[in-house]
């Protein structure tokens, strides 16, 4: 079974950036597809970015033009590199991980504040 842990959250002011990482163990993610979600309190978890195994990439109309998804099939890594950030993208970031049978496997989600 594969886990995965998410790195690279913290605060940031308006208009910086960050990158998270999703670190995958257990299983490789090389044939999976891969995708960033985030959940603002008292809001719906929604869908960030996603990455296709072949490397074909989907963006919310929020973050399109500002965030990027990332993969390294060799290093199990999946990234995020979110710039010009903004208050309303303060939200805890979750790592999904789609499998063809069976739930998806989530991480534990980190935490990014953008605020002055």
């Amino acid at each position: 079974q594969v886990q995965l842990v998410e790195s690279g959250g913290g605060l940031v002011h308006p208009g910086g950036s960050l990158r998270l990482s999703c670190a995958a163990s257990g299983s490789t993610i090389r044939s999976n597809n891969m995708g960033w979600y985030r959940q603002a309190p008292g809001k719906e978890r929604e869908l960030v970015a996603s990455i296709s195994n072949d490397g074909t990439r989907t963006y919310a109309d929020s973050v399109k033009d500002r965030f990027t998804i990332s993969r390294d099939n060799a290093k199990n890594l999946v990234f995020l590199q979110m710039n010009g950030l903004k208050p309303e993208d303060t939200a805890v970031y979750y790592c999904k991980y789609w499998l063809r049978f069976g739930p998806p496997v989530w991480g534990q989600g980190t935490q990014v504040t953008v605020s002055s």
